[in-house]
């Protein structure tokens, strides 16, 4: 490909979902989030509710309004800022929804945040592995940025650089064939190998 292209995952790497979603759930549904909570990345143990109970107040607040205002994770704005001065687009592949509305959301935060950057968007079903996604970008190498191993590994399997963005919820593994970067400077830094 001869763009300069970053492939990236939304929440967890540019913008800090699970902080806009834990205030969602106790502002509005009373639920407290478990004292390790951080550590769970399943949202039906990071409130000591029941799966099915969490996986639909996911889709509730993945479906709302709220996705307008989630903002950046970390410092992504400046650093996402600088690539797309060298030249780099961001081709996002997000498993907020495929519902139409709740794409409109997720492509207006981005944009407000991150302008011109974000050059496409994917929106999967919520939760939805991203291999097929992926596979369009097979044997490139490009830069793959991703908060989920299994994703991540995906991304590794299919021949592109990936990057884990470290959080407490994806500690299980340590031992991995690719970087972990707490933020978008270390990611620049990689991209441009300062």
């Amino acid at each position: 490909m001869d763009k300069k292209i970053i492939l990236t995952d939304a929440d967890g790497v540019l913008l800090d979902w699970a902080a806009a979603f834990d205030h969602w759930m106790e502002s509005e549904h009373g639920h407290e989030k478990h004292p390790v909570g951080d550590e769970m990345y399943d949202i039906g143990p990071r409130f000591s509710i029941p799966r099915d109970l969490g996986f639909n107040r996911i889709l509730e607040f993945n479906h709302s309004t709220e996705i307008l205002a989630i903002r950046p994770l970390r410092d992504a704005v400046e650093y996402v800022g600088r690539l797309y001065e060298l030249g780099y687009v961001l081709h996002v592949i997000t498993s907020l929804s495929n519902d139409p509305q709740a794409y409109e959301f997720r492509r207006l935060n981005l944009e407000t945040i991150f302008g011109g950057a974000v050059e496409r968007l994917v929106c999967l079903d919520t939760g939805a592995d991203k291999d097929q996604a992926l596979s369009e970008y097979a044997g490139t190498g490009l830069y793959w940025i991703e908060d989920k191993i299994a994703n991540a590994d995906a991304g590794h399997r299919l021949g592109l650089r990936s990057i884990l963005v470290d959080h407490d919820y994806n500690q299980t593994d340590r031992r991995l064939p690719y970087p972990r970067v707490y933020g978008w400077q270390e990611i620049y830094d990689l991209i441009t190998e300062r």
